[in-house]
């Protein structure tokens, strides 16, 4: 904003004075968006580096495996594996596990640290058992009865707005960008596992089956198969494709 004002001025004071009062010209930009989440560390009774953790036995033996993808001296090639790893094991990726992976690695705390609040695939507070990430980008938007009336049947069913987590922590609900499934919006991932061409029936039931211990099916909620499309639905390929040689003239 500062830069903003910084710049009015200078357009302002370039003007030529000719006898005519200046016209000030104004730049303006779109309000920022914030982050649900908070890019520095403080300190909680749950994440503070007096908390202990260590990889279980299993997990170590994951440890070494990883390891072996990097030659000995690129051991922080493995940092992002190994957060992930942690993150499981732990619940998330606090600063604890930070640690360990910086100490496993062998590089400074600050290098894992700047890994882990670049991607938000870390969560570095406590989410609950099932993650609900939501994708909210454009196509998400419009694809289907579009995410908006997802999100909308989400915060209703589970009384929370994204960033927050139910009372039981049983859900943490987060908006995303882009999951990469568009074809199949709307589309939220459960922990790993995606849930497309959702509306709002269909999520209320996702719902209710997650919080009864119910199983429950990833992939398209709609009945069709992956990503091909519903009979007589999406798409425009009703008749036998054209052969080739379609719209050549013969003579060529």
């Amino acid at each position: 904003m500062n830069t903003i004002r910084s710049l009015n001025r200078l357009t302002t004071k370039a003007l030529p004075l000719t006898g005519q009062r200046a016209v000030r010209r104004t730049v303006h930009s779109s309000s920022p968006v914030l982050s649900d989440a908070l890019f520095v560390h403080r300190d909680t009774p749950k994440n503070n580096a007096k908390v202990p953790f260590k990889f279980t036995e299993e997990n170590t033996k994951k440890v070494e495996e990883i390891f072996k993808k990097y030659p000995p001296q690129y051991k922080k090639g493995a940092i992002m594996p190994l957060l992930d790893l942690g993150q499981r094991q732990h619940g998330f990726t606090s600063i604890s596990v930070m640690n360990e992976v910086a100490r496993l690695t062998e590089v400074p705390p600050m290098r894992v640290y700047e890994v882990a609040t670049f991607y938000t695939m870390y969560n570095r507070e406590p989410v609950g058992k099932y993650f609900l990430q939501l994708c909210t980008t454009t196509p998400c938007q419009l694809g289907g009865c579009g995410s908006t009336k997802i999100l909308d049947t989400l915060k209703e069913q589970l009384k929370i707005n994204p960033g927050q987590t139910t009372k039981d922590g049983l859900f943490t609900l987060v908006e995303v960008e882009c999951a990469g499934a568009c074809v199949n919006a709307p589309v939220m991932a459960v922990n790993d596992d995606y849930f497309e061409d959702l509306t709002p029936e269909t999520t209320k039931t996702l719902l209710e089956n997650l919080q009864t211990g119910k199983p429950v099916t990833p992939g398209p909620q709609s009945g069709r198969h992956t990503c091909e499309y519903a009979p007589g639905v999406y798409t425009t390929l009703n008749a036998e494709p054209y052969g080739p040689g379609f719209g050549i003239r013969s003579d060529l």
